[in-house]
């Protein structure tokens, strides 16, 4: 099996819809409009990129690029990685710390908790207005979808300063913070003081 196509069904299986609207976007000058109609997927995306040889196993700077415009530099940085795999083991491990579980997980909990008030707490993290009526167009039927797509514009914007304490003072604010604030410091095994 060929390593350059697993690598790309995993990027694939990491899109979002709302990522895969953004990308397409970005290739309109590549893909006629027609054929654009066609792609329903990431891997639809990737194959008509490879027919058009803007991607290729030895060339990856249009799909890096793409995706860093995409704000995913999780998987830019992963397919830089395939590309130069002299980046060691090492610094990808270091990067993967338990802060990066936790969000993760205060990610699941928020989703399944925080209902209809999912915006205020969005306002008070700073994610804008039109950010959240995109991920909403997006995902028209699916609020999960809305608030995780939301939360990853959070962390992708705040960078090192999206992290779980960041989360739980917004919760706070927002006056979530029995409701939710609670399940997540229950669930992470925080002893943060909730005042």
């Amino acid at each position: 099996m060929d390593d350059f196509n697993v690598m790309l069904l995993r990027i694939a299986g990491k899109l979002s819809d709302t990522d895969l609207n953004s990308m397409k976007f970005l290739c309109q000058d590549k893909i006629p409009r027609k054929k654009m109609e066609t792609i329903k997927s990431p891997t639809d995306l990737f194959i008509k990129l490879m027919e058009l040889t803007e991607i290729s196993k030895d060339n990856l700077n249009f799909l890096t690029e793409l995706l860093q415009h995409a704000h995913r530099h999780d998987l830019a940085k992963e397919v830089k990685e395939f590309h130069e795999p002299s980046l060691s083991r090492e610094e990808t491990s270091i990067e993967e710390e338990p802060e990066e579980d936790q969000l993760g997980q205060a990610f699941d909990i928020i989703c399944e908790n925080v209902g209809k008030d999912w915006k205020m707490l969005m306002r008070t993290l700073g994610v804008t207005d039109s950010t959240m009526e995109h991920v909403v167009y997006a995902n028209p039927y699916n609020l999960r979808e809305q608030i995780r797509q939301c939360l990853r514009e959070w962390k992708q914007k705040k960078r090192e300063n999206a992290n779980v304490s960041a989360l739980i003072k917004a919760l706070e604010k927002c006056r979530m913070k029995l409701a939710v604030a609670e399940k997540l410091c229950e669930k992470l095994n925080l002893s943060h003081g909730i005042s």
